[in-house]
């Protein structure tokens, strides 16, 4: 493809968290979903090579034919695009996104964007050798959706991160405006958060000395993702409010974000924790327990499945829209 190298304007946002089971993927798609009926165009990116979120939104036949003609000309899931750089053939290659709706689109996932993870140990090593193949290929993911997203129109772009701090997560949180961090309300999650700071200030810190390096003219990762809050998610309502065991979790939750991650943030420079104002907390997201794995049979948003009552289809919407309204605010997500 002529690659885009002018940044497209729509911020980008990853939902991320290194620790499992936090409901990364289900939060992804209602939180779309919701954004896009506020009136913003929404490019989804399964980055996540077990494919979950492609397989939520689209049907089992069609994913399997998507994987199966991935690796050949037709090909048009992230590998595809991605396969270029791994051979080194040049530049990621046009693919179009799949439309979920008028205002989602989806560029699917694929189990082998792992062998693209692999090079890029590689290629970030070059980039301190100041090969411009390093960069190149380090930026070749930013690159694409550049593409796809001026293509579609893209308000924001929303990543479905893996449960890791790999090379891949590391260049999707660099390429990355903005992120998220969904925790449930449970000691792992707080640990998690704990070790976040420090992962994301060596690789913002890293980044940094990295582009220092970078030749004229190649277009590099902006490497400055700024959290705006987190969402509690998974727990257990009693009387419209999260169960007494689980809520004792949110103040944690609000010390270990404020003391672990934006501290360790503003250490290295200020700006870096200006979106993220309190209370930190963005949204409540409690167990949906059936209704989410009937949200995942059907493919649709949990206020569109054909389970429960309307009251319960009801609560789910509320939930989201409320959620998407404080993530548009804080991401500054601009509508046409």
């Amino acid at each position: 493809m002529e690659a885009l190298e002018q940044r497209w304007s729509a911020p980008r946002l990853a939902i991320y968290n290194h620790k499992g089971g936090v409901g990364k993927t289900t939060l992804t798609i209602n939180l779309a979903h919701a954004i896009a009926e506020r009136g913003h165009k929404v490019l989804l990116i399964d980055s996540d090579p077990q494919c979950n979120l492609t397989s939520y939104l689209i049907e089992d036949g069609v994913v399997d034919d998507l994987l199966d003609k991935s690796d050949g000309p037709d090909g048009a899931t992230i590998w595809s695009a991605l396969k270029p750089i791994v051979e080194g053939l040049g530049q990621p290659k046009t693919i179009h996104p799949v439309e979920i709706s008028g205002k989602i689109a989806l560029i699917p996932g694929d189990v082998r964007l792992a062998e693209y993870e692999m090079e890029l140990g590689s290629l970030w090593g070059e980039c301190f050798q100041r090969k411009v193949r390093g960069f190149r290929g380090t930026a070749s993911l930013s690159l694409m959706v550049n593409d796809v997203a001026s293509r579609f129109g893209a308000d924001v772009v929303l990543y479905d991160t893996g449960p890791n701090i790999g090379p891949l997560n590391r260049i999707i949180l660099l390429d990355c405006d903005y992120f998220v961090v969904p925790a449930a309300l449970e000691l792992f999650s707080v640990r998690a958060i704990k070790t976040l700071g420090h992962t994301l200030s060596n690789w913002i810190s890293n980044w940094a000395l990295i582009s220092d390096l970078a030749p004229s003219n190649v277009y590099a990762l902006p490497g400055s993702p700024k959290p705006i809050g987190y969402i509690s998610q998974r727990f257990r309502l009693y009387r419209a409010e999260p169960a007494r065991a689980q809520a004792s979790w949110i103040p944690l939750i609000e010390r270990t974000m404020k003391e672990d991650l934006l501290a360790v943030l503003k250490r290295l420079d200020k700006s870096l924790a200006e979106s993220a104002v309190p209370p930190l907390q963005l949204g409540a997201v409690p167990d949906f327990s059936s209704r989410a794995a009937a949200g995942q049979r059907e493919g649709v948003p949990l206020w569109k499945i054909d389970h429960g009552t309307d009251a319960q289809r009801n609560e789910a919407h509320e939930c989201f829209l409320r959620l998407a309204d404080a993530v548009i605010r804080r991401a500054n997500i601009a509508g046409l």
